[in-house]
């Protein structure tokens, strides 16, 4: 039963994917949203079985969607994966509402099935990029914080050690004060190299492309053809308004890592690293909507990441390598978040990829001195 056309214009503008079925689970209507969200057309599926429009990833243990469908029962599910036949994967809440109309006899029967399916992910990433953008901030504060307590008492252990080593009746003791201020100068470096530069940001017009083939250019001198790095640019994209430099830092930081993890693993067939830009419109970025946004993705067929690293991989001292200072993705995300972007990660065995976001055609507001 399919609704009537009046019913349809009232469907079709909202922004809740709306599908019918029929006792039979053939698909008798979805409204503009459905198509959209599930990525097919309405002229084509009509009179399929709704299994054919996605299949629900789920843990065996839980009963899946299309059972409660099947039972052709009111059911409310929350936060479920659904993979659709392009291969792309959604996150949705969803309600089913059987339909009944009572015959001559008084009897109910089931005409048809109202599924909606309220989409997620948006508002799941937004969520989450406000928490990266939340803990970023709290690190950065903290670490500012210990900076100062830290600096001040190494100033003053220096100092003592040089007025010391003028002191010493031995010079043979000299070495002791040298290894004080050494090691004083490493932990003030360190403490520096922590809460990142000083500096404003020097703001021009660039084209990041420029960004990426300078890194490029980098990476291939340092690996010497052990890996190959491909291209996939979007000519269009226009100029943003950043820092070159720190541009050029922040994405270095991170294709050297994905060297890095590359080289370090021999059984990796054909290492590579991939750099893509593209541009999206209407795009949220924690809390602020912008009109059009830079995205470059940097992608390896390395390893990939454990699951324990994804979500402390930006925080400071944290590195998944022995050697690893825990500086390099820190720094990175503190640089694209002064130009009000965002860096996330995915990673599975095989495919990891670090996404920049950068507004385009705005200037980074707020610079930290």
């Amino acid at each position: 039963m399919a609704p009537n056309s009046l019913h349809t214009d009232i469907l079709d503008n909202l922004t809740t994917a709306i599908l019918m079925v029929e006792p039979d689970l053939s698909i008798s209507y979805l409204n503009s949203s459905a198509e959209a969200l599930l990525k097919v057309s309405g002229s084509r599926v009509l009179g399929e079985s709704i299994a054919n429009l996605f299949t629900e990833q789920s843990d065996e243990e839980r009963s899946s969607l299309l059972e409660n469908i099947y039972a052709s029962s009111a059911f409310t599910k929350r936060e479920t994966q659904l993979l659709l036949p392009s291969g792309h994967t959604i996150t949705v809440d969803c309600a089913v509402t059987p339909i009944f109309e009572r015959g001559k006899s008084g009897d109910a029967k089931q005409t048809s099935m109202v599924i909606e399916l309220q989409p997620l992910d948006r508002l799941l990433r937004i969520s989450r990029d406000e928490g990266i953008l939340s803990t970023q901030q709290n690190y950065q504060a903290l670490i500012r914080g210990l900076a100062h307590e830290i600096k001040n008492p190494l100033g003053g252990l220096r100092g003592a050690a040089q007025l010391l080593a003028k002191e010493l009746p031995n010079e043979s003791l000299v070495d002791y004060t040298n290894i004080i201020i050494e090691e004083a100068d490493r932990l003030s470096n360190l403490v520096n190299s922590m809460l990142g530069s000083h500096n404003l940001l020097e703001l021009q017009p660039l084209n990041i492309h420029e960004v990426l083939e300078r890194v490029r250019t980098l990476i291939v001198a340092e690996t010497a053809g052990q890996l190959t790095i491909a291209r996939d640019y979007d000519p269009s994209i226009p100029e943003l308004i950043g820092d070159k430099e720190r541009l050029i830092q922040a994405v270095l930081n991170i294709v050297r890592n994905a060297m890095q993890a590359l080289l370090e693993q021999s059984n990796t067939e054909n290492p590579s690293i991939t750099l893509k830009t593209r541009t999206l419109r209407q795009f949220t970025i924690g809390s602020h909507r912008h009109r059009l946004v830079c995205r470059v993705e940097i992608t390896d067929n390395g390893p990939g990441i454990p699951d324990e690293l994804i979500e402390t991989l930006f925080l400071p001292m944290v590195s998944g390598r022995a050697d690893g200072t825990g500086l390099g993705l820190s720094i990175s995300q503190s640089i694209i978040n002064h130009h009000k972007g965002l860096i996330e990660c995915t990673s599975k065995p095989g495919c990891t990829t670090f996404s920049i976001y950068i507004p385009l055609q705005e200037s980074p507001l707020e610079q930290e001195t």
